[in-house]
């Protein structure tokens, strides 16, 4: 039986999944910190200004957690976690890049600092890294998983850039887009830790299910939380993705129940016409006003409950507390 997303007291904490992945993350911070390195001394600043920028390591942590659940026992998964955030890293700063951002996680992000060809070729450095040491596992299965992921990652960036600006973009495309830019490296995370326990086929489709439903349930809570939260609690400025007309969720309902006037304020925002402050305030207002951020928040919930249902079959115990607990934490938090 699925627990209530809204049953647990005190709220919902991440708390639970780090104290018991602490002692293979640790593990796998050690490798982030051996494969980073390069002769080449930028590479590793540059690395490091991100690696070590506050991220919450959620993938690779849910990798760790994955294998507890799956009883695992030995130590290929903290090689492969470690390559999981070598692929997230690299999609950050090549993200960045094509966004033109100036702050993430409330730093300066490294394209400013070092520059654009600099933050380029470091992902690329971080791609090599992670794929290095998936051929050190030995598994083909394994490199399936994740050289697949990776390329799905990348699909997802170009249609998500394909689709910025363009006010008619469907319901369906988005969820397309961030099933590829987001959801695609939670599963794979998830999934190779059944495979490197050796748990079976109906494992790895349950925890593959699992990481897809709650990447997407994560990225709708970034898609709404860009129009509700302050850059001092979410790491970036509010209006991200607004000023950088991106279709998400949020405009694609706002615009969809919108009268003509409103219909043409969001025609002329996502074109890039009306980006201002006061633009802002009132395509928040709208928002609300159509209910278009409830909305989203509500579908959030509706994955995340799926993904709570894929690991119910598993046995009770810390480590499917802990996931529990990260899946309601991902549709409560407002950073």
């Amino acid at each position: 039986m699925t627990a209530s997303l809204h049953s647990l007291t005190p709220p919902p904490s991440l708390d639970p999944l780090v104290a018991l992945t602490a002692p293979d993350m640790n593990a796998v911070n050690q490798v982030i910190l051996s494969r980073m390195q390069s002769e080449v001394p930028l590479i590793p600043e540059l690395a490091g200004h991100l690696i070590a920028g506050g991220g919450k390591r959620m993938r690779p942590m849910l990798t760790c957690a994955s294998a507890a659940l799956c009883q695992y026992n030995g130590s290929r998964h903290h090689m492969l976690a470690a390559a999981v955030e070598f692929i997230h890293t690299a999609t950050l700063l090549h993200d960045d890049v094509v966004d033109g951002s100036g702050t993430r996680r409330g730093k300066r992000t490294a394209n400013l600092i070092w520059g654009n060809p600099a933050s380029v070729l470091v992902g690329d450095f971080l791609f090599s890294r992670a794929f290095e040491l998936m051929v050190e596992d030995g598994s083909l299965k394994v490199l399936k998983i994740l050289s697949r992921a990776s390329a799905v990652i990348a699909e997802g960036e170009v249609a998500q850039l394909t689709a910025q600006r363009q006010i008619e973009t469907r319901e369906d495309t988005y969820l397309h887009i961030i099933e590829a830019k987001t959801a695609a490296l939670f599963s794979a995370a998830c999934r190779i830790a059944p495979v490197v326990a050796e748990a079976g086929e109906e494992a790895e489709d349950a925890l593959e299910s699992f990481g897809r439903n709650l990447g997407i349930a994560f990225q709708l809570v970034d898609d709404a939380i860009d129009y509700t939260s302050e850059s001092a609690t979410s790491g970036k400025d509010l209006g991200d993705d607004f000023r950088e007309g991106k279709m998400t969720l949020p405009i694609i309902l706002a615009y969809a129940r919108g009268s003509e006037e409103e219909r043409r304020f969001w025609k002329e925002a996502v074109g890039g016409e009306r980006t201002s402050d006061e633009d802002l305030s009132h395509a928040v207002s709208l928002l609300k006003r159509t209910g278009a951020i409830d909305e989203t928040l509500e579908r959030a919930r509706t994955y995340a409950r799926r993904a709570l249902d894929a690991i119910a079959p598993f046995p009770a115990g810390k480590a499917r507390a802990a996931l529990t607990q990260a899946v309601e934490f991902a549709v409560a938090r407002t950073y």
